[in-house]
């Protein structure tokens, strides 16, 4: 396509940006709902995110960033580095047992977006170029995450049940939303790879509670109430750097890690920072919301007077563009 006819293509599309050094997609009569124009994504991309709510990226992430994350996690699992606010979670079963030392006794931190070394992954540019695809140019990183499956002990602990992640958030609109998730090191069913159920990112959020698994489950680990156990599923084998991008009503999971080390995954959620905060009270999501608020007021004291939706701001950082609803 010449650079004259894209021009007058983007005069035609009010309002979409120019994307210095990205390739415009071809123009497709595909009336596109989960993706922008004009991004990095083919038209072929396009079509496979659009049909089934993820797309994988193969070694997006170099192996030198992905060993720097592993240092900066080995570092804060030790108490070396003390991240303001970040929450350090450990597997139910290691929690019961005796201390474990170090990196071996976490099986997650999350809110880290006050980490320099870390956060570092929220602002990679060859990461936000796929983001900006499904989010548009303005980008706020919304929730953190290194994961650090732990060997499963027996329980099946080590499992994460199906659940869509859009449970977990007070914003919408959902198609403006988008998770990168990244392998820090080969994963397989063995080690407990993502699986994924596709095309079901075009229903509805579902109902979410603890599942009942004789093992227990991890704090937090919601699962869907009800979903059919006959609908296809794709196990996601990545190697150390591929990413997968995924709709935020996508169900998901991971199987047991039945491996004797440990799989690490990094991955950050980001929305569309013209995408804005609702109320959940009285809707699927007033348990998460509870359970939440009380994690909250366990941590800061309970004269503490903050909405779900404030947690979530508090959370909220501008990684490109302008400043929007999510955060100002």
């Amino acid at each position: 396509m010449s650079d004259r006819l894209l021009t007058v293509l983007r005069h035609l599309e009010p309002g979409k940006p120019e994307h210095q050094g990205i390739s415009p997609n071809p123009v497709s009569a595909t009336n596109y709902q989960y993706s922008q124009p004009y991004s990095i994504l083919s038209d072929e991309q396009r079509k496979f995110y659009e049909k089934n709510g993820f797309l994988v990226i193969k070694n997006l992430v170099s192996g030198d960033k992905i060993d720097k994350y592993k240092e900066r996690f080995q570092k804060v699992c030790t108490g070396e580095v003390k991240i303001p606010g970040v929450i350090i979670m450990r597997d139910v079963a290691i929690a019961k047992s005796e201390f474990v030392p170090g990196e071996h006794a976490v099986t997650k931190i999350q809110d880290w977006m006050l980490d320099p070394v870390l956060f570092q992954y929220c602002c990679d540019p060859e990461i936000l170029k796929y983001v900006e695809a499904f989010t548009g140019p303005d980008i706020a990183a919304m929730h953190t995450m290194l994961i650090n499956k732990p060997p499963d002990p027996g329980s099946k602990s080590s499992r994460h049940p199906m659940h869509q992640d859009l449970h977990y958030f007070p914003f919408r609109p959902a198609d403006r939303i988008v998770c990168s998730w990244t392998a820090m090191e080969k994963v397989d069913r063995s080690n407990g790879c993502l699986v994924v159920l596709p095309g079901s990112h075009t229903g509805d959020l579902k109902q979410h509670d603890y599942p009942e698994w004789e093992g227990g489950v991890n704090k937090m680990y919601h699962g869907v109430r009800d979903y059919s156990p006959d609908h296809p599923r794709v196990h996601l084998e990545m190697d150390k750097g591929d990413t997968v991008f995924f709709h935020p009503i996508l169900i998901h999971g991971s199987g047991m890690n039945r491996t004797q080390g440990f799989r690490k995954a990094i991955s950050c959620h980001y929305a569309s920072n013209h995408c804005y905060y609702i109320d959940v009270e009285g809707t699927t999501q007033e348990n998460i919301s509870d359970e939440t608020l009380a994690l909250v007021r366990r941590r800061l004291g309970d004269n503490v007077n903050l909405s779900f939706k404030d947690v979530w701001r508090l959370r909220a950082r501008l990684v490109k563009g302008q400043p929007g609803n999510i955060v100002e």
